[in-house]
Formats: structure tokens, sequence, C-alpha cells
């Protein structure tokens, strides 16, 4: 087991320090066809989830309003905007004493551009930063940009790419996009990576992906590794329902921790902290 390298992260206002205790971050989905069908556009229900989260412990609330799913039509940009803006003010209004960190997940500019001035922390960006759009947009609002390796446009499907080493080319990759975030006038202290686990990958690569995440630490930023419910951990269990994957998730969690990963994006707050938890007290 690697220790968590020592960095920080700054947004909008605060700064963790790491090494500590692993992050969650907690997914609540505003739409009706998310992959692990817990989403819903009932705003009261979304706060409902929200409120078991934090409750359990989370320590980022990612709010999503359009799945990543392939197989799903866009949403417009209007339509996001109209699901995020009202969580975002209800969130606010009733989290006040000690909120955990706010993330919205959004790959348009235009939708970042009206929805983080109301106070977001991290802008969870599936794009892979093709433009510095985002970038400058986070400078702009204080808010971390969390960069995701990935291939082409998003909610379209890249079932066959292969590479030749998917390390090698994740490490090119954030070298571009974290000098590109630079440039654009972010600073560094803002930046997360994210590995992308299932986006642009064969079964494989994700499966190296989590034996090797160790390698990303030269960027010396910290590494959120999107774990829950995977189809990766589908097709090594040959479990097609993702909410039956929590167990696999718990694994890859571990497998995270044993690697320095400093955040685990999850569904399942609760099995995700103890196994966090777990890990904490073998290690002391």
């Amino acid at each position: 087991m690697i220790d968590q390298p020592t960095t920080s992260l700054k947004c909008h206002g605060k700064t963790i320090h790491f090494p500590r205790k692993p992050m969650v971050m907690s997914i609540v989905n505003i739409n009706d066809d998310s992959f692990s069908g817990d989403g819903t556009l009932d705003a009261d229900k979304a706060m409902e989830l929200t409120r078991r989260h934090i409750k359990a412990g989370a320590d980022i609330i990612d709010i999503g309003a359009e799945s990543a799913r392939t197989n799903r039509d866009a949403i417009s940009i209007d339509e996001e905007i109209a699901r995020l803006s009202p969580f975002i003010d209800a969130f606010k209004e009733e989290f006040t004493d000690r909120p955990p960190l706010l993330s919205i997940n959004t790959w348009r500019p235009e939708v970042a551009n009206a929805i983080l001035p109301l106070g977001v922390d991290i802008l969870n960006d599936i794009g892979a930063l093709p433009t510095p759009e985002n970038a400058e947009i986070c400078a702009k609002n204080d808010t971390a940009l969390l960069i995701m390796h990935s291939v082409g446009a998003p909610k379209v499907a890249h079932l066959s790419e292969k590479y030749p080493d998917v390390i090698s080319t994740m490490r090119a990759f954030f070298e571009e996009k974290i000098e590109i975030a630079l440039s654009a006038g972010l600073s560094g202290e803002r930046i997360i990576l994210d590995p992308g686990i299932d986006f642009a990958k064969q079964r494989d690569d994700n499966l190296r992906v989590y034996r090797d995440l160790e390698e990303l630490h030269s960027f010396g930023r910290p590494i959120l590794l999107p774990v829950s419910r995977k189809t990766v951990i589908g097709d090594v269990l040959k479990i097609e329902n993702p909410q039956d994957r929590d167990a696999g998730t718990v694994s890859s969690i571990i497998a995270g921790i044993q690697r320095g990963a400093h955040i685990f994006r999850v569904h399942n707050t609760d099995a995700a902290l103890q196994a966090i938890q777990t890990m904490d007290a073998l290690k002391q």
C-alpha cells in the first residue's frame, strides 16, 4: 500500500490538504435515465437522496442533470440549466452548517458559465477539455476543475478504442490538458485528475488503470477514481444490473486506496465509507 502523496486542492475559498482520509463524492442524478437506475426528476426525491448521502458522511455531492449514457439523446442546454439551478438554490438554502463540497457534472461551457456563479466548488467535466473554455470559467469562478481522460465527444460511444499502452497514453493526455488549463489562467491547485474508468476503454484497459493508478501521482494532483457500479465490474463478475455491483465497487475502492487515490465517486455512500474506515483501521 502506498501513502497518498502530499498535495492540496483549492476550490471556492476552501483548501483541502492531502494526505488525509480519502474523500467520498456521492452521486445525485437529476435525470430519469441514469445507468444505475437511481436518477429522478423529482426535486424532493433528489434532495432526500442528498440528505441521506450527507448523513452517511459524504464529503462531496456530485450533481448531474444529464446521463452520460451514449444510447440516450443529449438534453438541451436550457433543460440542463433548468434541472440544476433549482437544486443548487435548495442545496445552498438547506445546508448552511459545514456543508459538503458541491460538484456539478457537466461538459458544456454554456452550462458551466450559467451554473458555477451560483457557488459551485468543483466542475466535474467528462468532456476531456477539448478547448480552454471550461478552465477559463473555473478560473473566473474560483472553482476546481476535474479533468477526465476520454477520447472524442461526450455522449458518443467509443467502443473500439485501442491503446498500445493505456497508461502512457493517459500520461500524455494529462500533460496536454493540464497545460491547457494552466494557460487558461487556472491555478494548478484547482485541478483534479480522473482516469475515466469505462470511458473509451476496454475491459483490460480499465483493469490496467486500477492496477497502475500510482503512475499518475507524478502530476502532483489529487486523483478521483470513479469506481461505482462500472461496466468493467459487471464484465468481471458477470452481473448485468448495475445496482448489484456494490461488492465489486467496494473491492475497487480498496484497490484504489492501496494505490493512493484521493477521492472516490460512488452511489452507495455507506458502503464506500465502511470500506475506507476499515482500510484506515488496518493501516493504523
